[in-house]
């Protein structure tokens, strides 16, 4: 990723090899990218699940890989599937040590489960075992779905979901956000709602882990809200959206390498704030770098103080944010990222607007964004 520039310029130093390798990756896909996201497990290195976005019935799901010997994202047809509604979000289960099924996950009208066989893999239940050995397609690789959720017990509909996420220490629970101001942290492997609670007093647009049994959400209502499932009767304030009053937060981004950090983005706002849960209502940091409404978060998973937005200035920037929380120290770095002043470190110049943003956390050298109908994954 070159500082502020959009051409990923390849370093003159080191071997041939190193010459060869670009910094920039571009796939196309047939239709407009919305959800992405990275896989986790160390087998399937340059591997992300991509998702149309399309007012027709169906939409798809892809799962793409880099082959980094000739430099090309290819989609394998076996792994590309039907999808009823557009995902709002998709994610790879969180299993680096490939100790469970190659699961994937997608949240639309349901929380759908898929799991992704191949005759060559180890372990999974009889019943895949036998799916594979009376298969007879050309390709040894298919999906299939493994459990619809759906979280509203009194109908078969279920009010559309906004967002979920996978816990990483847990990974048998999923919490997904809905329109219908609940919660919903499910245990996939009993397919059972572990708990559901009303989290906001309006549409929850995201929710994310912070630890086993802690999580946040935010809302149209303009909150972010902290949550200990060992007490759901209460939940913590930890911000209020203020300029104006109870405009809607639409993301959240929990540091997972120092959880006392999280940041969100406010409804069509080019602001990032980041927050320091011991410290209510203040952010900690305010990023202010971004000409256009941001879109898309994601913490460095190798760094505590690195943080990558994108928006649609077709921008996606890197901030160093290690001043923060050093303020009672003095120095001016910490007073300018306080008071909104921080620059970032690296910027890149996307074709179009940047809707996804995803840093990988086995890879941490790479972040994939996407724009209109291209995936690019950027070296940084």
């Amino acid at each position: 990723m070159a500082g502020g520039g959009g051409g990923g310029e390849r370093t003159p130093e080191g071997s041939e090899e190193q010459q060869k390798r670009s910094e920039i990756y571009t796939y196309e896909a047939p239709w407009h990218i919305y959800a992405m996201n990275w896989s986790v497990r160390r087998d399937k290195k340059y591997r992300l699940a991509i998702a149309s976005l399309l007012e027709q019935f169906p939409n798809r799901v892809e799962i793409v890989q880099l082959d980094d010997s000739t430099g090309e994202i290819r989609s394998d047809p076996a792994l590309s599937f039907e999808h009823p509604y557009p995902p709002t979000k998709t994610m790879f289960v969180p299993d680096r040590d490939c100790l469970r099924p190659d699961l994937l996950a997608t949240s639309a009208d349901f929380l759908r489960i898929w799991r992704i066989s191949s005759d060559d893999e180890g372990g999974g239940d009889d019943n895949s075992k036998k799916n594979n050995s009376s298969s007879k397609s050309s390709s040894s690789s298919r999906v299939e779905l493994r459990s619809l959720l759906n979280g509203n017990r009194n109908s078969e509909f279920c009010d559309p979901l906004t967002s979920f996420d996978w816990n990483e220490a847990e990974p048998r629970r999923v919490g997904t956000s809905s329109i219908d101001t609940t919660c919903t942290i499910w245990d996939i492997e009993r397919e059972a709602v572990d708990t559901q609670l009303i989290a906001h007093d309006k549409e929850v647009y995201d929710i994310a882990w912070g630890g086993v049994g802690v999580f946040a959400s935010v809302s149209a209502d303009g909150s972010v809200r902290v949550f200990d499932l060992r007490d759901k009767e209460h939940s913590t304030i930890i911000y209020e959206s203020a300029d104006p009053p109870n405009t809607p937060l639409v993301r959240l981004g929990w540091n997972k390498q120092d959880p006392r950090y999280m940041a969100t983005i406010i409804m069509d706002s080019a602001k990032v704030v980041v927050l320091d849960i011991r410290f209510p209502t203040l952010p900690v940091v305010e990023l202010h770098r971004h000409q256009a409404s941001v879109n898309a978060i994601a913490w460095a998973p190798h760094s505590s103080c690195h943080i990558c937005t994108a928006g649609d200035d077709s921008q996606a920037l890197i901030w160093d944010l290690s001043s923060m929380g050093s303020a009672s120290g003095g120095g001016q770095q910490a007073q300018a990222a306080a008071e909104g002043d921080l620059d970032p470190i690296l910027a890149y110049t996307a074709g179009a607007e940047i809707e996804q943003l995803q840093w990988s956390s086995t890879q941490p050298d790479w972040v994939a964004i996407a724009f209109s109908s291209k995936l690019q994954i950027l070296r940084v």
